[in-house]
């Protein structure tokens, strides 16, 4: 393979994890990068997902991580090929920070901070070289040149290669607002619409339960929906009822197939179990044992703990005649139809699908339609849930869009 040119420039659009890991790796292969942001520093929808403990990825064997992308699992494949969860913690340790395995085979920093991480990167990054130009929003060509929007005016300058790590459109107060979409569709880029993922959902819930338990944490539930493949798939975890829907981890598992439904039918039914503890023949002995003169509730209450959020929504999402139906009563307990009605707002949604179709990317990242740009992290059209998967894919991809640029830079 022929050598780099000495003085090759590389321009990375876009300071996420995945803009980040590109800039490292065309720092170590030897050119000079410059790193190019909207916002005033670099990394801040990453710090702010380190607020409740930086969960970076997860420890599954590899075959169940791979599933975790879903419909994109294939395309998704050779990022983590290249850079797996176990490189990912190398990587970290390799930075001087420790990592541990959570109960939930999450992987943290030993502190559960983002903010160290974060530090010992970009002393890294400066140290190799990377020169950083924040309050730079991009916008677009002139040419070959790309624009940029500055405190000082307009800005232009020109690259041997580029690499887009603009994010998606969630959180577009930290700098990811899908602003890209038409610059790239004017160069005949394809884009799928961005959509939010890892999302909460509307639920028309009455005035009376909204005022009651709006905020409410269920934390032993499990929920049936129906998958891409049309089967019924259970997973157990916890959410949080709103005043008007649900969110949480539990619901941010399943939003892609829950959006999928509302998009296609205009609303998409969970089945709640109240109580997983317990089997089907097991409720319905309970439910049916004699209560003497006690209500029905303080029945439930103490036969099968359930009380609170778990019995507003009984009577919620029941009838009078069904809640005093025991039989009824009993299979509500493992199987509460709710139906979802909406998304919420992209602007809501921890991530977004959508974005540059991969059949738009050659195999190493690169766009077909504007040779010399690569596009990486959450602005390719994949997702993944919660529990360290983002995060893996954007350092893979950003690898990947980094090895790119630089064999393209070796072309002869």
């Amino acid at each position: 393979m022929p050598d780099i040119p000495s003085q090759a420039r590389v321009a990375v659009i876009g300071g996420g994890p995945a803009g980040l890991m590109a800039a490292e790796v065309l720092s170590q292969g030897g050119v000079s990068v410059a790193l190019y942001d909207a916002m005033p520093s670099v990394g801040r929808k990453f710090l702010l997902a380190g607020k409740g403990g930086m969960n970076i990825t997860h420890s599954e064997p590899a075959l169940d991580f791979g599933k975790r992308y879903g419909a994109r699992a294939a395309q998704v494949a050779p990022w983590l090929a290249g850079f797996d969860a176990q490189a990912v913690r190398d990587w970290i340790h390799g930075l001087g920070v420790d990592t541990f395995v959570g109960t939930s085979g999450r992987v943290f920093p030993t502190d559960m901070k983002a903010a160290p991480l974060l530090r010992a990167w970009l002393h890294r990054l400066r140290e190799g070289g990377v020169q950083f130009h924040m309050r730079h929003r991009w916008l677009g060509w002139n040419g070959a040149a790309l624009r940029f929007a500055t405190p000082d005016g307009e800005h232009e300058a020109a690259f041997d290669a580029v690499i887009l790590a603009l994010g998606g459109a969630s959180w577009a107060r930290l700098g990811s607002d899908g602003a890209w979409v038409p610059l790239l569709q004017e160069r005949s880029v394809p884009v799928a619409p961005l959509v939010p993922s890892n999302c909460g959902f509307d639920i028309d819930w009455s005035e009376h339960f909204s005022s009651r338990h709006a905020g409410a944490p269920l934390t032993t539930v499990a929920i049936t929906a129906q998958g891409a493949d049309g089967a019924l798939h259970k997973r157990q975890g916890q959410f949080v009822i709103t005043a008007g829907g649900v969110e949480g981890s539990l619901i941010y598992a399943l939003s892609a197939e829950l959006r999928e439904q509302i998009a296609a039918s205009g609303s998409a039914t969970i089945w709640l179990d109240l109580v997983p503890d317990f089997s089907a023949d097991k409720v319905f002995e309970e439910v049916t044992r004699p209560r003497g003169s006690r209500s029905m509730s303080s029945h439930l209450q103490s036969r099968l703990g359930i009380k609170g959020v778990k019995s507003g929504l009984l009577r919620e999402c029941l009838s009078a005649a069904e809640f005093a139906d025991t039989a009824r009563l009993a299979q509500a307990l493992k199987m509460l139809p709710v139906t979802l009605q909406r998304a919420r707002p992209i602007d809501e949604a921890i991530s977004s699908a959508g974005g540059v179709r991969f059949d738009a990317l050659d195999a190493n990242a690169m766009l077909r339609a504007v040779p010399g740009v690569f596009a990486a992290g959450e602005m390719v059209d994949w997702e993944a849930p919660t529990g360290g998967y983002l995060l893996t894919a954007c350092f893979a991809s950003g690898r990947a869009a980094g090895l790119g640029a630089l064999a393209w830079l070796t072309r002869s």
